[in-house]
């Protein structure tokens, strides 16, 4: 993974945030001139993330310090497997280590989560997204997370495609009086088409409103929290009349629902729990040579 100039920040500040003025613990207790050799032990199995963010914590305080990697991102690991090693200044490893396992531990638990909700859906055709429910700053991270696990991203930014949503349409007086106007529709998609390559996707909400704009053929329409039953009606629709439109099912996903939702026939699921609440993998440094 190459690290932007936004992550090699993220890493500064993350070290001062946790560092302040100095690690007065190993200053006090661990003379300059020590050597260490750590290892990296993964607590509990899953799926990692982080390797080259972890590796540079410990060179953005040290370059001499000696990192061995054992596992690549996007891996499976077991409870107790040694995932790397650190060698080299202790008092650099040491207050390092926090910073390291907290990028480790929270990347990884994404990694591992959305993993578990493509491996449910195997055997279908339809594509597991995040979306933009992350951590402010941490975006790219977690995204990055995200395909480790073996997912896609959604829209990375709001000027990367166009995501009509619910709020867009009642602003934009799209929906008057809980009339849902296909006129002003028709004409703001024929202007969007215009714009070249940018993806345009709308929000609905029911089977009313989605037989109101699919009709104009956008690329995407998302399905917001639609029931099983009407999910199926809105792919029979789509594959009868409109089969270029691509489905998205969202809202409310979880681990035990995904796979009925798949095997409606849509074409992708996003699902924001695997960005903002992921548990967090454990892992630890141990120092085995001093």
């Amino acid at each position: 993974m190459r690290l932007n100039q936004a992550i090699k920040k993220n890493i500064k500040q993350a070290l001062q945030e946790d560092i302040g003025r100095e690690d007065i613990t190993t200053l006090f207790t661990v003379p300059y001139h020590f050597k260490i050799k750590s290892v990296l032990l993964a607590k509990e199995r899953g799926v990692l993330c982080g390797m080259d963010i972890v590796k540079n914590v410990f060179h953005e305080r040290s370059k001499s310090v000696i990192f061995k990697s054992f596992k690549k991102d996007g891996e499976r690991f077991r409870r107790g497997e040694k995932i790397a090693t650190a060698s080299g200044d202790a008092r650099v490893i040491l207050s390092c280590e926090r910073v390291a396992l907290n990028f480790l531990s929270h990347l990884s638990g994404i990694a591992t989560s959305t993993n578990s909700f493509v491996r449910e859906v195997r055997g279908t055709s339809v594509i597991i997204l995040d979306t933009r429910k992350t951590i402010p700053n941490l975006r790219w991270l977690e995204k990055y997370a995200v395909r480790c696990g073996g997912g896609n991203n959604h829209r990375s930014n709001l000027e990367e495609a166009i995501l009509i949503k619910d709020n867009h349409l009642r602003a934009g007086k799209f929906i008057r009086n809980g009339t849902f106007d296909e006129l002003r529709m028709a004409k703001c998609i024929s202007y969007l088409r215009t714009l070249s390559g940018v993806t345009v996707e709308i929000e609905v909400e029911s089977l009313t409103e989605f037989e109101g704009v699919i009709k104009y053929s956008p690329d995407i329409i998302m399905l917001d929290n639609f029931p099983l039953e009407n999910l199926k009606k809105a792919v029979a629709l789509r594959n009868k009349f409109f089969p270029a439109v691509k489905l998205e099912a969202s809202g409310g996903v979880t681990i035990k629902t995904v796979r009925s939702i798949a095997k409606t026939g849509i074409d992708s699921i996003s699902i924001g729990s695997i960005t903002h609440s992921s548990r967090a993998i454990d892992f630890s440094l141990e120092v085995v040579d001093g």
